[in-house]
């Protein structure tokens, strides 16, 4: 198991990024369901789309159970009053100790607005300086140059393209990372957020 998350809640100038909730699966399955010809092309998940509204509350509780055990951090991205989800990231667990996965989606209705820029901004400044991670890395296809434009914009190194299978076709995926020392000098650094824990308590930076 991963060191606990301290974040639950990040506002950015345009975003409220948190921990999902059970009141979340309405706007989670909109989101979802109107987006899916848009989602598919990019995202494994999407193939076993379309699903009903039931399974998006269960998928939420999967999100919390894990968000609150440490086993993965999963956040939606939504509109400053809360009412509407834009799309969806998370700092996932799945390469190694002390670093993190950022993924994200954005809603059809919403891409061309830089808010995949904002709320990976606003997690990678987490990660670094709440999280204290040493490593966050962004994964994408070659292909997707909508998603590709996020951390480059952000100045994270492209490091390989790795090859892997994804029902039954070879596929390619560009890693992309930024160390502690790289958001050391990174503009990132200035970004402004407001980040609090589970209780809502603002959290400092270190």
């Amino acid at each position: 198991m991963e060191t606990l998350a301290k974040t639950y809640r990040i506002e950015t100038e345009r975003l409220v990024i948190r921990c999902y909730e059970p009141d979340d699966a309405p706007k989670l399955h909109e989101a979802i369901t109107h987006s899916l010809d848009h989602l598919r092309p990019w995202l494994p998940w999407a193939h076993q789309e379309p699903k009903p509204l039931e399974a998006r509350a269960g998928l939420i509780r999967l999100f919390r159970g894990q968000f609150d055990l440490g086993l993965d951090y999963a956040f939606g991205i939504f509109d400053p009053a809360e009412k509407e989800l834009i799309g969806s990231t998370g700092l996932h667990t799945r390469i190694g100790k002390n670093a993190r996965e950022i993924g994200y989606w954005i809603g059809i209705d919403h891409i061309g607005n830089g808010y995949a820029t904002e709320a990976v901004s606003a997690l990678v400044k987490t990660g670094f300086a709440i999280e204290g991670l040493s490593r966050i890395e962004i994964r994408c296809a070659p292909e997707n140059t909508r998603s590709q434009h996020v951390p480059e914009k952000l100045g994270f190194k492209m490091e390989n393209i790795v090859k892997r299978v994804l029902y039954e076709d070879t596929v390619e995926t560009m890693i992309w990372s930024m160390t502690k020392k790289d958001y050391a000098v990174s503009p990132i650094r200035h970004v402004q957020i407001k980040p609090f824990d589970l209780t809502g308590t603002p959290l400092l930076f270190t």
